[in-house]
């Protein structure tokens, strides 16, 4: 499903990245860990096509990723992954059901999975509201929602509980792995949270030893 092949990444002269190579299996549910700034935000750009390598390859279902252009590299986001990012990204003049809908509207797919995912995620009746109107959880919340809406092949989670209380991120995670299992999709999950990491199938820890991922039995 997903292979990454010799990645080499360097920003401003420094590697971050050198010599990385995995293989991601279809209804994998993988926590990615490591210290802080080893590379693991950027290793999920990389696989959604944000960034590009310097060399080595993201094979998504046999296509190289870095390969495309950008407008295919977006139908490809779009369409194949569902991506949870650290900073939210709501749209803020939207509501949060325009927000959670967005996925649907731009794959051409029915409307009204939005309000499931809402209710999923604890915030069924808040659909009207504005992203203004809420706390830094409840807007991770919707971004969760808004990654699942459109029943993804692949979700990239970039430390999805960092805003929420240890009850509401084991329910959200329990939401995420019986969402994604339920489609045999596969999750790649950046975390700094032992528990977080529980939730996975398997823990792999990205080092600054030849920024290798070494597998890890899970927190």
């Amino acid at each position: 499903m997903l292979e990454l092949v010799d990645l080499h990444k360097a920003y401003q002269g420094r590697s971050v990245l050198r010599g990385l190579s995995h293989r991601f299996a279809p209804g994998e549910f993988v926590a990615i860990m490591g210290d802080s700034g080893v590379g693991k935000s950027t290793l999920l750009n990389l696989i959604a096509g944000l960034d590009a390598p310097d060399a080595g390859q993201v094979l998504l279902d046999g296509q190289a990723v870095g390969s495309l252009d950008d407008a295919s590299s977006t139908r490809l986001r779009r369409r194949r992954l569902g991506f949870i990012f650290q900073a939210f990204h709501v749209l803020p003049h939207l509501t949060l059901a325009q927000n959670v809908a967005l996925p649907l509207l731009l794959n051409g797919l029915p409307l009204g999975r939005e309000t499931q995912m809402l209710e999923a995620v604890g915030l069924g009746t808040r659909g009207q509201d504005f992203p203004r109107q809420l706390s830094g959880g409840e807007l991770q919340r919707v971004a969760i929602a808004r990654a699942l809406v459109h029943e993804p092949g692949l979700v990239l989670a970039d430390e999805p509980t960092g805003n929420l209380d240890p009850d509401t991120a084991s329910h959200i995670l329990q939401l995420l792995r019986a969402e994604t299992k339920r489609r045999n999709a596969a999750v790649i999950m950046v975390t700094h949270s032992p528990a977080a990491a529980e939730m996975a199938d398997k823990t792999l820890v990205l080092t600054g030893l030849g920024l290798q991922i070494a597998e890890k039995s899970a927190f």
